[in-house]
């Protein structure tokens, strides 16, 4: 239960951060797949890292847990989804929606 938790709102707060896991998990001096293998649900964090998490995302360990806003799970699971496909489908679906936000806006 607390693990699906944390890779949820590990996720919500780097989707809304806006920044790859990889990019994630090299700025916190990690491996490439490091915020992947949290996110995946195949590992938590020691105390240590989970605290640069926090300093990452500048927000206190109790922010992280109590003041989370819902999680929206449609997001979760297109993101969980798009993580499946090959780099190169992803940034053609990256760009799709880019093009399609630039002519909902006009």
């Amino acid at each position: 239960m607390y693990e699906t938790f944390f890779c949820e709102r590990l996720t919500q707060l780097r989707l809304e951060k806006g920044v790859s896991a990889r990019e994630m998990s090299l700025a916190l001096g990690q491996s490439e797949a490091y915020i992947n293998r949290i996110e995946n649900n195949q590992m938590l964090p020691s105390l240590t890292v989970f605290f640069y998490i926090c300093e990452y995302f500048h927000i206190s360990p109790k922010d992280f847990f109590n003041d989370a806003p819902e999680v929206d799970l449609e997001y979760l699971e297109l993101a969980r989804n798009l993580k499946q496909l090959p780099e190169e489908e992803r940034n053609h679906i990256s760009l799709l929606i880019t093009d399609m936000l630039k002519l909902i806006s006009k």
